[in-house]
């Protein structure tokens, strides 16, 4: 007879087998490369959907309403073997080592220092356990170089997890559409010889084979993804409707808080001041990058600024919160260091502000010399610092 409580869970298995295939992974790039060049992208945004579910529509979309200036990492093109094409065009996936091992590899390049898009990870629960493993190791290695020179390329890493969903029924029907359009197209540029061929997927012309997709992404990929809705930022898009609305509900999902991406001890130093209703977002990545150095790099004086921000300004902004305009004038010895400045339009940027400081000179007459008549004079420094919001609006009879 057998003894069930020593048969490990399917679950279990699936456990070991990623906790096997990432630390092989892993222990390569470190062979290789070595831990203090495995600088990988702060943001990662990972997009699935069920087939049809307008995922290579939407990418771009997704791209310019986050700021992602490089391309996206679409994981099927990663994997172009003649093998994985067969297992493709069958409807399966490919092997879940190759895929970690040519995504970190690709994650590495500097085109994704900031941010990085993905399309079709993680698919399997193997795969959502390595980027569980995958995230836990890039906050070791933040740990481990914060107090170093290096610092600066091991950021607080943000996942996003970002689910397109269309039922079956649309599911099917949009791949078999794309199909007839795809025949369509390539026996026109056959015919005149003007144009690109379009790839034609099997499963795009046999309902069958559709079906078998979308169960395939329903069985493994979506309740994969799920499973993360705990850890990471987790949104579910309905992507059935028009693709007006789709995108709307795109960017109210992908709208940025700064208290989930920014380094925990940055928001600490900045969670006192109040917090503007949007932020420049073609500025996001830089800006949070500055703030981020400023914290690592000259903390006492990032800290000074805050505080200065805290007790002389905002209860003048909000004294003159209606007109959505505050003035302060200053002679404060902490703007003498220029960083200072720069610091405090990025803090005002960053909450949803926008700053603008003029320095104005004076000399000042300090000592009379009677024997020579000369005057020693000391220069002054006022710094008027104008700061522009969305003022209250007020509703006129």
């Amino acid at each position: 007879m057998k003894d069930d409580a020593a048969t490990p869970a399917p679950a279990d298995l699936e456990i070991k087998d990623a906790q096997l295939i990432f630390n092989r992974v892993w222990r390569g790039l470190e062979a290789e490369l070595g831990r203090e060049r495995l600088r990988f992208p702060k943001e990662l945004i990972l997009l699935g959907g069920a087939p049809g579910s307008g995922k290579g529509t939407n990418t771009a979309f997704i791209r310019k309403v986050r700021g992602i200036a490089s391309e996206p990492i679409v994981i099927s093109q990663l994997l172009d073997s003649p093998e994985a094409r067969r297992i493709k065009a069958r409807g399966g996936m490919v092997g879940d080592e190759e895929v970690l091992r040519l995504l970190l590899l690709e994650l590495l390049k500097p085109s994704y220092r900031d941010s990085a898009l993905l399309d079709g990870f993680p698919r399997t629960t193997v795969q959502v356990e390595c980027l569980k493993m995958f995230y836990d190791q890039m906050v070791v290695l933040r740990r481990e170089f914060s107090n170093t020179a290096k610092a600066h390329h091991f950021k607080q890493p943000t996942f996003h997890i970002m689910v397109l969903f269309v039922d079956e029924a649309e599911s099917v029907a949009r791949q078999l559409r794309r199909g007839q359009e795809s025949l369509r197209q390539n026996a026109e540029v056959r015919q005149s010889g003007v144009g690109e061929l379009e790839e034609e997927r099997a499963t795009d012309s046999d309902p069958e084979l559709a079906r078998n997709r979308y169960r395939i992404f329903k069985e493994k990929t979506f309740d994969a993804l799920v499973s993360l809705k705990q850890i990471f930022h987790y949104h579910f898009i309905n992507a059935q409707a028009a693709i007006e609305v789709v995108q709307g509900n795109i960017i109210r999902e992908l709208e940025y808080q700064s208290s989930l991406e920014l380094d925990p001890r940055t928001y600490d130093t900045l969670r006192h001041v109040p917090l503007a209703d949007e932020v420049v977002l073609y500025a996001r990545q830089e800006l949070v990058n500055r703030l981020d150095g400023y914290q690592v790099e000259r903390a006492d004086l990032f800290e000074a600024v805050v505080e200065f921000i805290q007790t002389k300004m905002m209860p003048i902004i909000q004294r003159y919160a209606v007109s959505g305009r505050a003035t302060v004038n200053s002679e404060d010895r902490i703007f003498t260091d220029p960083v200072a400045l720069a610091m405090l339009i990025d803090v005002f940027s960053e909450r949803g502000f926008r700053a603008t400081v003029d320095i104005h000179r004076q000399e000042i007459p300090e000592r009379f010399d009677l024997e020579t008549g000369q005057i020693e004079t000391r220069q002054k420094r006022v710094y008027r610092i104008s700061v522009f919001f969305e003022g209250s609006k007020i509703r006129r009879g």
